[in-house]
């Protein structure tokens, strides 16, 4: 990756990521996580945001801590690291709001010569899933590891 990474401990299993934001409004923990939908185990929603209460992610608050694009790289750190243990699964991203959708977007679009090298990445929108353009504004987004 071409932009700087935050350390990140990684639990045994490769679903949950920690690591620390720093910046003007000090260390900030972050989580990753990966569940498997009910309906299909083969599919994993990423969950991403500062750590909350009782440990559960808080993907609602805005930090502001100065270090978006170290953030987003270090997340995208814990994709790769995710498909290392979990080759043949999806993995589902939206945000939590229509902003932080379009800013995941954003640095997909930033990042899209890199990313279709190593995943294959669809974006939905208009009720179906297509493979991911510049453009359009998804709802969401969808990643498979290519083998």
């Amino acid at each position: 990756m071409k932009y700087e990474q935050y350390t990140v401990a990684t639990s045994a299993s490769f679903l949950k990521f920690e690591f620390h934001s720093e910046g003007p409004k000090g260390s900030i923990k972050k989580l990753v996580l990966y569940k498997p939908f009910r309906n299909n185990p083969n599919v994993f929603n990423l969950g991403f945001g500062d750590e909350g209460k009782n440990g559960e992610i808080n993907d609602v608050v805005v930090s502001d801590n100065k270090d978006s694009e170290k953030i987003l790289a270090t997340v995208a750190l814990t994709v790769y690291k995710f498909y290392e243990n979990h080759p043949d699964c999806f993995v589902y991203v939206t945000g939590s709001t229509k902003a932080r959708t379009r800013l995941y977007r954003m640095g997909i679009v930033k990042n899209l010569n890199e990313i279709v090298n190593d995943f294959d990445l669809f974006g939905f929108i208009q009720g179906a899933w297509k493979p991911f353009e510049k453009g359009p504004d998804y709802e969401a987004f969808l990643i498979k590891k290519k083998k």
